[in-house]
């Protein structure tokens, strides 16, 4: 019995044993190879895990978008100046306070022909407004109109609460600056019954006679766009199919530069008043006024 159990010691030992150790190292080498399969398995569930040598995933700085330049903007055109580099001449006629001042107002100055005064009130509808509030209107709108197409305005007065200047005074400052045209703004007091705007043109006299020409020029074009343009008639007593020629005017005689003067329509015609002393017809007047300058200042070939 010893002896049996002997041998079955020495085969355990010889073929148990070794076969034993040659199951635990097959055994390790798949526990092995089953470690080495764990990163793929953590690329299968995270695509952005990457193999061994390979560079590190982005970080987050690197990944934020760059946001595009925001393009220049696009070049401008400026708006057409075809005035630019002129000089417009305006003088509202009267002042605001001429009637608190006649000392001054009633002194005699020399007009080119002869004595006048140096101003008058103007005129007025028959509620109290004035000619003066109506002529200074007007010019803002026209300078305003004016300078948005480039031209320089030179005006004789600068509100409507002075006394003056005096009317040679006036003709003076706008040939001092050598105005390429000019235009004397003001609106009648005649007959109740009459309506209508009307041109007065200088009557050749020595000193204006080199613009007697270009002034007819400028008023027809005046008299016609101010028709067009405006709801005021012309003029159903003053002149002659709306010129008006003169020779006692100091803004007319003394001038050196194309010149009118333009009677916007007649404050004592109650129809004539509601237009005048509407804001409305005002710009409207004023705009007519602005593109005879333009169409004056620059004519088609």
């Amino acid at each position: 019995m010893s002896e049996h159990l002997t041998r079955r010691a020495r085969l355990f030992r010889r073929v148990v044993l070794p076969l034993t150790a040659l199951v635990l190292v097959a055994l390790g080498t798949g526990i092995a190879l089953a470690v080495d399969h764990g990163p793929h398995k953590g690329a299968a569930r995270n695509p952005a895990a990457t193999s061994a040598g390979s560079a590190p995933p982005p970080t987050a700085a690197t990944t934020t978008p760059t946001t595009a330049a925001t393009p220049a903007p696009p070049t401008t055109t400026p708006a057409a100046q075809p005035l630019a580099g002129r000089v417009v001449g305006i003088d509202p006629g009267h002042n605001g306070q001429n009637g608190a001042n006649p000392s001054v107002i009633n002194a005699l100055v020399w007009n080119g022909r002869a004595n006048e005064t140096c101003d008058t009130t103007g005129t007025e509808t028959d509620s109290g407004y004035t000619e003066a509030q109506f002529n200074w209107n007007v010019a803002q709108y026209l300078t305003s109109d004016l300078q948005a197409e480039g031209a320089h305005v030179v005006l004789t007065r600068n509100s409507n609460d002075g006394v003056g200047p005096c009317v040679n005074t006036r003709a003076q400052i706008l040939d001092d600056a050598h105005a390429d045209v000019a235009v004397d703004i003001h609106a009648d007091g005649g007959p109740a019954s009459g309506r209508g705007f009307a041109i007065l043109e200088p009557v050749a006299d020595g000193t204006n006679a080199a613009v007697i020409t270009s002034s007819d020029a400028f008023g027809t074009i005046v008299r016609n766009t101010f028709a067009a343009t405006t709801s005021m008639p012309i003029s159903t007593y003053d002149g002659t199919a709306g010129f008006a020629p003169r020779t006692d005017l100091a803004g007319l005689n003394l001038t050196t530069v194309p010149k009118i003067l333009i009677e916007c329509g007649n404050m004592r015609n109650a129809t004539d008043a509601a237009l005048l002393t509407s804001p409305a017809f005002q710009q409207l007047a004023a705009k007519a006024l602005a593109q005879s300058v333009t169409t004056f200042l620059t004519p088609t070939s």
